[in-house]
């Protein structure tokens, strides 16, 4: 990542432009109360309207959630064909919500292995909220950091194909260029919820600088309240970017 990508160290206090979520935890939390897994992953839907309203609320442009990874295809095939159809729902059922609250919908990942109907009805989604601007909503589904940065590299490699790039040409700015979300701020803060602590293969790439947070909430239990509160702790945090403290500190009285 060249000097023009990494983000300015924050002088403390500021909100998180972006955020980037791991819902981890829906079938725990379903398990607990004796309910079905897809019950659990309906309750985090109603979750994440709370979390959206907390984003909001503190300002946050950008707001991008880990729905569907591409290895949650090695679930129980009853539990995915209850998520897509989920999902389908969720599209058809908040689309117009999302428009009328100026939000944006994007979704990121691999569609082709979707059906023909989910991908259309993603499209319909995308279109309906696409000048919306309040807050942008990324939903990773089939989505992998892993494939992120393969097809990354595919299209590199067929620019130099085509005579477009050379190998060496080839630098951290070039794959960024090409990258998922390149075009918005790179996440400030990860935050994952159900007491795990690791990413899960979730924007490899664009966690260079990311702060991390992690809740022993399980998802359908973190909402509005415990949004505020990640976004608080993150707020007392000092991020350097390979700098000092003293530089940080120089910085603030320029």
């Amino acid at each position: 990542m060249s000097e023009s990508r990494i983000p300015k160290p924050s002088t403390g206090g500021q909100p998180p432009r972006h955020v980037a979520i791991i819902m981890d935890g829906n079938n725990r939390w379903a398990k607990q109360r004796h309910l079905p897994a897809l019950a659990g992953h309906k309750a985090g839907v109603d979750s994440l309207r709370g979390v959206i309203e907390g984003c909001i609320e503190a300002g946050v442009e950008v707001l991008t959630v880990f729905a569907f990874s591409s290895e949650n295809w090695r679930r129980p095939a009853l539990e995915v064909r209850g998520l897509m159809e989920l999902f389908r729902l969720a599209l058809d059922r908040e689309a117009a919500k999302l428009l009328k609250n100026d939000i944006r919908l994007r979704v990121i990942g691999d569609r082709s292995r979707f059906s023909e109907d989910l991908q259309r009805r993603i499209e319909k989604a995308e279109a309906l909220t696409r000048d919306c601007s309040r807050l942008q909503l990324n939903v990773a589904a089939n989505y992998g950091g892993q494939w992120d940065i393969a097809q990354a590299a595919r299209r590199l490699a067929q620019r130099c194909v085509d005579g477009e790039l050379t190998p060496d040409q080839i630098d951290a700015d070039c794959v960024d260029a090409e990258i998922c979300l390149a075009e918005l701020p790179r996440p400030d803060l990860c935050i994952r919820t159900g007491g795990e602590k690791r990413i899960s293969n979730f924007l490899i790439w664009q966690f260079a600088y990311t702060e991390l947070y992690f809740s022993d909430l399980y998802w359908p239990d973190f909402g509005r309240d415990a949004m505020r509160e990640a976004i608080a702790d993150f707020c007392r945090r000092e991020r350097r970017f390979g700098k000092t403290s003293e530089q940080i500190e120089a910085q603030k009285g320029d």
